[in-house]
């Protein structure tokens, strides 16, 4: 019964429709049948003209209707269960989450007996982390695995510009939930981007919309009873929990917070091995190397890297995906189309010795780092490159590892003065990454020679110049420290920064592979 009235809400306008056509039809053929033929023949030929107005005035009404009233069509929009069939195996990664979330399915799924001992579902989960990270799906698989229905929306659909209508949508929203729920047991509704209604509420300035809005969710989730509607609230963020209001993430509303983060090495790995199967790759083609490459990379990211290569390979009129492939798209994706600059033969070169020295330095000195890229094609305004990053994901870097991004930086500046005894305007952006290193180095992570504590947190007006002015020093000494400790090292090794800015300036670009077999071929290996 539960499931005919279900269907007969959802249809109840197109059923009405059809009983009134129905009669109306049954009456026309029974009037037809009592008038004169003359009389039947006239009407006959009037009905076309009849029918022709009537469609060309509902058009103007209805258009007209879509001009004014057009927020008002949100509110009459069909709420409606999505067949989805997304399960636990098919979400890649988010082992944590993953288990957090199976727990849930469990209590959906022995809900009778957590009746018996007086225990309640959980009425609300919140999702939080990085775009493109799996959230969305991590939803679906649960109202998968549950094997209940599952009603989506997003926060901006909840936004209007007649008061009212955010609301009515909630109350909706939650009825159809709750007739779901009756007939099959539960059911679960996922918002997506809840921060667009759940931002901390303002009553400076009146009762806004999205206050209104807010709030009738807080009522309808308040009103929901775990025993009797078993619905599940599932909504996703992409912003810090402190930007939501305090009353909606408190206990009783959403009882569970499930952080998803960023993929790591493992399960980089797997899904590359999932996308690159949807395209014909070369057999040399590493799924570990893609993996290491792309740290700090979202689930969605890696796919559109597999897209984008796959894109290039038909472009270039191969038939598989190779890895030189997967690295253009990686460019391309982060940096930019390639522009064809024609520099002259010293700025190509100044700009090969530019590299090298932040590659060698990178390859020989970083605790951390590995090379993937060096190149000399410029992308977005940039003359060249070096793609490098962490090997796997460092949360917290060491006062060494910072260093060690200091003396990369100024690298390239020491390697041109090396070179040429003068430098070019190309290492701007070295000096502002490493001064700025440097600076939260002794103002804010106490990693200075003779003071402690974070500085940036005390009012400027507060500290005595004399305080600023050591604290400045010792942010140059460092720098200063680095300078010495690259230059003495690259003039130690610049056979190899030689060899490497030589191999850019013939070929323009070396991967991974091509910049080792430069490096070995000057005896020098990276130390692991």
């Amino acid at each position: 019964m539960g499931r005919l009235r279900i269907f007969f809400i959802d249809n109840k306008t197109l059923i009405i429709i059809t009983f009134v056509g129905i009669v109306l039809i049954a009456l026309s053929i029974y009037g037809f049948s009592k008038m004169d033929s003359f009389f039947r023949d006239r009407c006959m030929a009037e009905i076309p003209i009849y029918i022709i107005v009537g469609c060309i005035h509902a058009a103007i009404f209805v258009y007209m209707h879509l001009l004014v009233y057009s927020g008002f069509r949100f509110s009459r929009n069909k709420i409606k269960a999505n067949n989805v069939k997304v399960f636990f195996k098919d979400v890649i990664g988010l082992e944590g989450a993953k288990r957090e979330a199976l727990e849930v399915v469990q209590l959906v799924k022995d809900r009778k007996q957590l009746r018996k001992v007086g225990g309640k579902i959980i009425k609300g989960i919140l999702l939080m982390g990085p775009p493109g990270c799996g959230k969305t799906l991590l939803a679906r698989a649960v109202a998968t695995e549950c094997d209940i229905p599952f009603i989506s929306a997003v926060g901006s659909e909840f936004n209007e510009i007649f008061v009212g209508v955010g609301a009515s949508r909630v109350r909706s929203l939650f009825k159809r939930a709750r007739s779901y729920a009756s007939a099959h047991g539960a059911c679960v509704i996922f918002i997506d981007e809840v921060d667009v209604i759940g931002t901390s509420r303002s009553f400076r300035h009146g009762f806004g919309e999205t206050n209104a809005t807010q709030n009738q969710l807080l009522a309808q989730m308040d009103g929901i009873s775990s025993g009797k509607d078993n619905v599940i609230v599932i909504a996703a963020t992409n912003a810090d929990e402190d930007v939501l209001d305090k009353a909606l993430i408190r206990p009783g509303r959403f009882d569970r917070k499930i952080t998803i983060a960023l993929p790591n090495l493992r399960e980089r790995e797997q899904l590359f091995d999932f996308y690159l199967k949807k395209v014909k790759v070369a057999p040399e083609v590493d799924k570990v190397r893609l993996a290491k490459k792309t740290v700090w990379k979202s689930p969605a990211e890696i796919e559109n890297i597999v897209k984008e290569a796959s894109l290039i390979a038909i472009r270039k009129k191969k038939e598989v995906v190779d890895m030189k492939d997967l690295s253009e798209a990686m460019d391309r994706i982060d940096l930019g189309m390639e522009t064809n600059l024609d520099m002259t033969p010293r700025e190509l070169e100044m700009t090969a010795y530019h590299e090298a020295g932040h590659a060698v330095t990178i390859y020989l000195m970083h605790p951390n780092d590995d090379v993937f890229k060096v190149s000399v094609k410029s992308h977005a305004g940039t003359l060249g490159l070096v793609y490098h990053v962490d090997r796997e994901q460092v949360y917290s870097p060491n006062k060494e590892h910072l260093l060690a991004d200091i003396m990369v930086s100024i690298a390239a500046y020491i390697a041109e003065k090396i070179k040429y005894n003068t430098t070019t305007s190309g290492v701007s952006q070295d000096f502002t990454t490493l001064m700025s290193k440097a600076n939260n180095m002794v103002w804010k992570l106490g990693m200075g020679n003779n003071f402690v504590g974070n500085f940036s947190a005390i009012p400027s007006e507060q500290m005595s110049q004399s305080l600023k002015e050591k604290l400045n020093n010792e942010t140059i000494s460092i720098v200063n420290s680095c300078y010495t400790k690259v230059e003495e090292f690259l003039k130690k090794n610049w056979d190899a920064v030689d060899a490497v800015a030589k191999k850019l300036v013939e070929v323009k670009e070396l991967d991974f592979d091509e910049f080792e077999e430069v490096m070995n071929s000057v005896g020098k290996k990276k130390k692991i």
